[in-house]
């Protein structure tokens, strides 16, 4: 019998933003649905969060933005994951995105946003339904 691995989620805070506790909020949560999450911590750059999620091999990516740079920051991440030729990592968003700016970061590969008053639940059950939960490889 096999087990499901874990989905492995990376939460990262691009640019100057030096506000967390949202993406500390969603990160424990992730976590206490059955995920394993890693947080970068605060004012990482693009290919920082790009690298790190390649290196630790998740399956999300969680950016968490308050700074109102996401319109530059969320297009070079997923610029960046392209030029890479990572193609298999689920992107997600969350902070305070006005609602006329999510048209352009779901054209660019931000699969969902989630706004502030966003239940943790919400973004749980979307990941997980959402990621393929690969059981064991070897088999």
């Amino acid at each position: 019998m096999t087990d499901a691995k874990p989905i492995r989620v990376l939460i990262a805070k691009p640019g100057l933003d030096g506000h967390d506790r949202g993406a500390k909020v969603v990160a424990r949560a992730l976590r206490d649905s059955g995920m394993e999450v890693i947080y970068t911590g605060l004012r990482q750059t693009p290919e920082q969060i790009v690298e790190t999620a390649i290196q630790e091999d998740v399956q999300v990516i969680g950016l968490s933005i308050l700074s109102g740079a996401h319109n530059f920051l969320f297009p070079k991440v997923m610029e960046l994951l392209n030029k890479k030729n990572v193609q298999d990592i689920l992107v997600i968003a969350g902070g305070v995105i006005p609602d006329e700016d999510i048209p352009l970061l779901k054209e660019v590969g931000i699969r969902e946003i989630f706004t502030p008053g966003t239940p943790t639940s919400d973004i749980v059950n979307f990941i997980k339904n959402n990621v393929k939960n690969n059981v064991d490889d070897e088999n």
